[in-house]
């Protein structure tokens, strides 16, 4: 009677066995590249960051000082540092260690939720695109060729002027620009699964079209998907930097990296650190990002599997 029973287990060890060796591959592959290590370390430092920023901001980040207008960071050798802040202050007296630290949740929750919407609604169009072909596919794609004649950032500070500021108007002005590139990679890949043999034995069985899209084309292209995503993660910091800096973005009242740039351009040469450090914090977030996805891109992609 054991033997029977010890059998599916037996099987269903052997079916387990390829998709855990192909994981461990693809972590080892990933673990292996010293950059892709750095730049997990920092998506992650920033991700800690980002949530916590409430509670490690040492001052409110509103707060007005004008006795401490324009103090220089600490480490300068000028009378006005304070150890009590150690980036210094802006030109409204406003702690800059405190503004870099909430303006953080502000790039995070615009790059996660731009990436989500536009990932989601971009890949949907391109998988059914892709899938039907015909008419159809000829309409998207010449949409999506007009979409991409214009450059990113343009179409971003369009949208969002059109739109107006605020945190939602924001995230929907970027997912608008970015959904383009979701769109036309994955119509590509469902190009090539729609003629697959399980997808036209799951159509010989009687499936519907909505039911193979979802379960067996969709779930093959997460892998590009996901690349993608956290190469777009650090263009959608930069123009969320960009759009806040013009005025375009949330509201001026909301600490921001690309509103802290727009405050400390004016005062360049009497006090640099009121845009260095966000620049810094910018340039620091998106090196980690491209870094991250450079390394899923290698551990994901089989034409560049190292061997």
């Amino acid at each position: 009677m054991a033997e029977p029973l010890t059998r599916p287990l037996l099987q269903d060890r052997d079916l387990l066995a390829p998709q855990q060796s192909e994981l461990k591959r693809i972590a080892r592959t990933f673990l292996l590249s010293k950059t892709a290590t750095l730049g997990a370390l920092i998506f992650v430092l920033f991700l800690f960051i980002a949530l916590l920023s409430p509670i490690l901001a040492p001052h409110d980040p509103a707060a007005q000082d004008l006795k401490r207008r324009l103090s220089p960071p600490i480490g300068l050798g000028m009378e006005k540092a304070s150890l009590e802040y150690p980036l210094g202050n802006d030109n409204l007296g406003r702690d800059i260690l405190s503004r870099l630290l909430v303006g953080s949740r502000v790039s995070l929750v615009v790059g996660v939720s731009t990436i989500l919407l536009a990932s989601s609604v971009g890949s949907l169009i391109g998988a059914v695109s892709g899938f039907y072909r015909g008419l159809l596919d000829n309409i998207v794609m010449r949409i999506v060729d007009t979409w991409m004649a214009f450059p990113s950032l343009l179409l971003a500070i369009a949208f969002g002027a059109a739109l107006g500021p605020g945190l939602f108007n924001l995230v929907l002005a970027l997912s608008l620009t970015i959904w383009v590139v979701y769109c036309r990679v994955v119509r590509a890949e469902v190009l090539s699964i729609r003629e697959r043999d399980y997808v036209l034995a799951a159509r010989a069985m009687g499936a519907s079209d909505l039911r193979i899209i979802l379960r067996h084309v969709l779930p093959n292209v997460l892998a590009p998907i996901l690349v993608i995503s956290t190469l777009q993660m650090g263009i959608v910091i930069i123009s969320e930097a960009s759009l806040n800096f013009l005025g375009v973005g949330v509201q001026s009242s909301v600490p921001t990296w690309g509103g802290m740039l727009s405050d400390g351009r004016e005062f360049m040469r009497d006090a640099w650190w009121l845009a260095t450090f966000p620049g810094l914090a910018i340039s620091i977030v998106v090196l980690g990002v491209n870094l991250l996805g450079d390394g899923l891109r290698d551990a994901l992609d089989p034409r560049l599997r190292r061997r």
